[in-house]
């Protein structure tokens, strides 16, 4: 596991900009509004998810998307998934829930998880994300996001989530 020294010397070796906010613990997205109402860009919500073939997927969507858990598979190229263990996340990724980011693929293991990216949040300037830990927020572009994951060996997808509708 390469934690967060290992995600910032990363980023330093790739040129990658980022604005840092530290900030009270946030376990929700609802907690998180108050304290990234103030940050510009796109803010995320994370899923870790694990299909039924038992391949896991870490799935970041904006804060305000209701993923639709139905449809998902189809756009992703899996089949039916459901909400990982606390134990896998940890076992995998080394964090632990509230604190799920796309840039916890810095300690997977290429091929143990597929990490998507929502296409907006891909294609974006500014994106919020834990750096490891719920107590910051990193912005930096969505394209970033994707470089580093495949700088630590893994091929992300970037696929348009499917939402559910507003009631």
């Amino acid at each position: 596991m390469r934690g967060e020294a290992g995600l910032r010397a990363d980023m330093c070796a790739l040129g990658i900009l980022f604005a840092e906010h530290d900030h009270d613990a946030v376990f929700t997205v609802a907690e998180s509004d108050a304290v990234h109402a103030a940050m510009p860009g796109a803010h995320t919500k994370n899923l870790f998810l694990k299909d039924k073939g038992g391949a896991f997927w870490l799935i970041s969507v904006p804060s305000d998307a209701r993923v639709d858990l139905k449809r998902l598979p189809a756009a992703i190229g899996c089949k039916h998934v459901s909400f990982g263990k606390a134990e896998d996340m940890a076992r995998l990724l080394g964090i632990t829930p509230g604190s799920v980011t796309p840039l916890a693929a810095i300690n997977a293991v290429p091929g143990s998880i597929t990490v998507v990216l929502d296409a907006p949040l891909a294609d974006a300037d500014l994106v919020n994300v834990h750096p490891l830990r719920n107590t910051a927020t990193l912005a930096l572009a969505g394209g970033a996001i994707l470089d580093l994951l495949r700088h630590w060996g893994h091929d992300p997808v970037v696929a348009p989530i499917p939402v559910q509708d507003n009631p």
